[in-house]
């Protein structure tokens, strides 16, 4: 497999071209970002992290019959995936409450939600990602009514394996993004990563936080708490 060009770089990834026009390369970056990029620093070893948690967690949903983009990790830092024509509308799976939702809501963080929350935003930094309905999906053409409503399904299974295999290893999860994309054969394939810069984790019994949100609020730690959800996840 030949890695080419360089497609795409954003925040906490590269995405490269291959001689495979349905393959590309997924390259994990130590950058780190928040609020929109307004807050930026370094993880150390963050981008090493992320792709071995990714690649476990998609093998697993895999098992459960969600398909993903993966095709198999290459190194360290890089995961041969298929391609994909994102859908701009990233998916937020809720199971406790915290971070944005609190705040709009007034909410104290930490209460268990009675059921699953899904919420939709549509994908455009400039705008600050801004919270969207099924309506504004379907009208502005960013997905069909198929099409989403086979993407909300997902979103939910994902939550039920990936709640029960976090708690097995004492982690809560807590909220999650995902993203989904068309594949060149049409599929419709979960995609980007899955991992602490995208999900909250909190210790199940002390709720500590082992996510991004350590380096989103000052609180420190932040390499150990990634290096704590690997090694409960992947050794």
């Amino acid at each position: 497999m030949e890695k080419r060009e360089k497609l795409y770089e954003g925040k906490a990834k590269q995405v490269w071209s291959t001689d495979d026009p349905a393959l590309v390369v997924q390259y994990f970056k130590d950058d780190a970002t928040a609020f929109n990029a307004q807050k930026r620093g370094t993880i150390a070893s963050k981008g090493v992290v992320n792709n071995a948690i990714s690649e476990v967690l998609f093998k697993e949903l895999e098992a459960n019959g969600v398909k993903t983009h993966l095709v198999r990790r290459l190194n360290d830092r890089e995961m041969l995936v298929r391609r994909l024509s994102i859908i701009p509308v990233e998916l937020v799976v809720r199971n406790i409450v915290a971070g944005s939702m609190a705040k709009r809501l007034g909410l104290e963080e930490g209460g268990d939600l009675p059921s699953p929350v899904v919420e939709l935003y549509y994908k455009d930094d400039a705008l600050g990602d801004p919270m969207i309905n099924d309506d504004h999906v379907v009208v502005f053409g960013w997905a069909t009514a198929e099409d989403l409503r086979h993407i909300k399904q997902e979103a939910l299974k994902i939550n039920q394996v990936m709640r029960k295999f976090f708690l097995e290893r004492g982690i809560l999860l807590v909220d999650f993004k995902l993203e989904f994309g068309r594949a060149v054969s049409g599929e419709v394939l979960l995609g980007d990563e899955i991992c602490p810069d995208t999900c909250r984790f909190w210790d199940a019994k002390t709720r500590e936080k082992l996510d991004k949100d350590r380096f989103r609020r000052d609180l420190g730690g932040v390499e150990e708490a990634y290096q704590e959800v690997y090694r409960r996840v992947v050794q």
